[in-house]
């Protein structure tokens, strides 16, 4: 199986073989952007970052693991036009709608109530995020990059990442009272050090 290096490298002179990395990223990157910015943009913004991606693809000079942060980082691009459009989405997980299908019971009227209620709540705490700070987080946990390909995708060394993530995490932390990304914690996302006397 060829990398996705390779398979930029080749589509320089073969453009079809593109064909291959869009289908091996673009599920991810529309997921991404969907969650960023809605369904109605989600198609756009991964159409869009796979023609940009085949424009710029000889100008790529980094490594096998590096070409889905750089798609990462062109859609996060394409999602800072799109920033009025998340913002409406946001103030919609904030008004805490209740419409849907409710014909479950009481058991799942209570159910639809409470995930209203935690969106409506996250909604919130992420609107309240500075840009630069959601940016890196929803990076994290939506698209699923490690801290480098964050760094990759922002453009931005990996400790301004994990200043921004861990700025993040922490503020999240604050406004919906309980710890997300518990595993990052107390090591931002770095190898654990040894004990001093091991």
């Amino acid at each position: 199986m060829k990398t996705d290096k390779e398979i930029v490298e080749l589509s320089r002179s073969g453009p079809s073989i593109f064909g291959e990395l869009y289908d091996r990223h673009a599920p991810d990157i529309y997921r991404y952007a969907a969650r960023r910015a809605g369904d109605f943009a989600a198609e756009d913004v991964m159409a869009e970052t796979f023609l940009i991606a085949f424009e710029r693809r000889a100008g790529f000079t980094g490594p096998a693991e590096a070409v889905r942060p750089w798609l990462f980082g062109i859609a996060t691009n394409l999602l800072r036009r799109h920033h009025r459009a998340e913002a409406r989405m946001l103030r919609a997980l904030v008004r805490n709608s209740s419409r849907g299908d409710t014909a479950g019971g009481l058991e799942a009227v209570d159910a639809q109530v409470d995930a209203d209620g935690d969106r409506s709540r996250i909604g919130a705490a992420l609107q309240a995020l500075a840009p630069i700070d959601r940016e890196a987080i929803l990076l994290y946990a939506w698209a699923d990059l490690t801290y480098d390909g964050i760094a990759t995708a922002a453009g931005v060394p990996v400790g301004t990442v994990r200043s921004r993530i861990n700025r993040a995490r922490r503020k999240l932390r604050a406004d919906l009272g309980f710890a997300l990304f518990d595993e990052m914690d107390s090591d931002h996302g770095r190898t654990a050090p040894a004990a001093r006397n091991a």
